[in-house]
């Protein structure tokens, strides 16, 4: 028989065949098989074709056949399992960082590494309550920079936005631009930061990566690295509440036992805690102190107390009574 032109590329065909229309419950059988690559314009003989399925196992694709009804060859591992793909969907899809139309982009890419059957599965909406995606779509190309950055230790250079009441932008520091000495990323509270180095102030700072724009990669190489050295990420996260800043302290809180879950999913399980009576314990916790902490401790209610410092404690009983005194004057705006 006379080989048809697309012959060299016969293999590539059947190769896509098994990854998008494949699967344990989806078999092709040979003359499916071979009805499908003459859709490409490929004919093929039953030998050259068991070769060709032979050559892909060579190759490493786990090609199975099915004796059953429905019989035929099929993919039996995909590089992904259905489960992993479904649990990569919905990271993307209730990510607040990724806009919604980088989610699509992104759904549609990790559809294509399932069968077109297991596709439909993925294709399926995260129900997330009053979520509320970036609208900065350069933020996917940001930290893609910062990363270049950092892997091959240079200065960045960008803007740095704010939003107004009018919900509008307005850049900060009158738009004059940060430079800055990327050092690392943190995915904290749904939203990306980066820990960098400013050059101007002479200290570590974190900035949203959704509100930077216009990043340019500098030839400077970063500063900054003995500051970094000493810095420890995973703390700094456990101990800033919405990563806002503040004066850290050590503080001895005393917790209802109903929040110890609580306590170790913000402070981690080597955070260290002691029974105070049956129904209490007093965990010994760094923070930096913050309006966000105290907002933190009173969403607890009353079943929570600061001990000491009793500066800190001071703070937090004014924090509240100024909060109270909006509502104490009678008057309605």
């Amino acid at each position: 028989m006379a080989k048809s032109c697309n012959q060299k590329e016969k293999i590539l065909f059947l190769m896509r065949l098994f990854q998008e229309e494949t699967d344990a419950l989806h078999p092709l059988s040979r003359k499916e098989l071979e009805e499908k690559l003459l859709e490409y314009g490929i004919r093929s003989e039953r030998k050259s074709l068991y070769n060709d399925i032979e050559t892909l196992k060579k190759f490493g694709m786990d090609i199975a056949y099915r004796k059953e009804r429905p019989e035929g060859y099929y993919l039996a591992n995909h590089e992904f399992e259905l489960a992993e793909l479904k649990l990569l969907v919905d990271a993307v899809q209730s990510s607040r960082f990724i806009t919604e139309r980088k989610s699509n982009s992104l759904i549609g890419k990790i559809e294509g590494m399932a069968s077109k059957y297991e596709a439909k599965q993925l294709q399926r909406q995260v129900v997330v309550a009053d979520r509320i995606k970036a609208m900065n779509e350069s933020i996917y190309y940001n930290i893609d920079k910062i990363h270049a950055a950092i892997a091959s230790n240079q200065q960045i250079l960008f803007q740095y936005f704010e939003w107004t009441i009018q919900k509008t932008t307005r850049l900060k520091k009158g738009g004059e631009p940060y430079q800055v000495s990327p050092w690392a990323l943190l995915w904290d509270d749904e939203n990306y930061y980066l820990i960098g180095f400013d050059v101007d102030a002479g200290i570590l700072k974190h900035f949203r990566v959704d509100k930077m724009i216009g990043i340019q990669i500098l030839e400077e190489q970063r500063a900054g690295k003995e500051e970094f050295g000493r810095f420890d990420l995973a703390h700094y996260a456990k101990k800033t509440f919405g990563m806002f800043g503040g004066e850290e302290e050590t503080l001895r809180i005393r917790f209802h036992n109903k929040y110890i879950g609580v306590v170790i999913d913000r402070f981690g399980k080597d955070v260290s805690v002691r029974p105070d009576g049956e129904l209490h314990f007093v965990a010994r916790v760094e923070v930096a102190v913050s309006e966000q902490f105290f907002g933190w401790m009173a969403g607890l209610g009353k079943d929570v107390k600061i001990l000491s410092p009793t500066y800190v404690a001071d703070m937090y009983v004014a924090h509240l009574k100024e909060i109270a005194g909006v509502y104490g004057s009678g008057e309605q705006q």
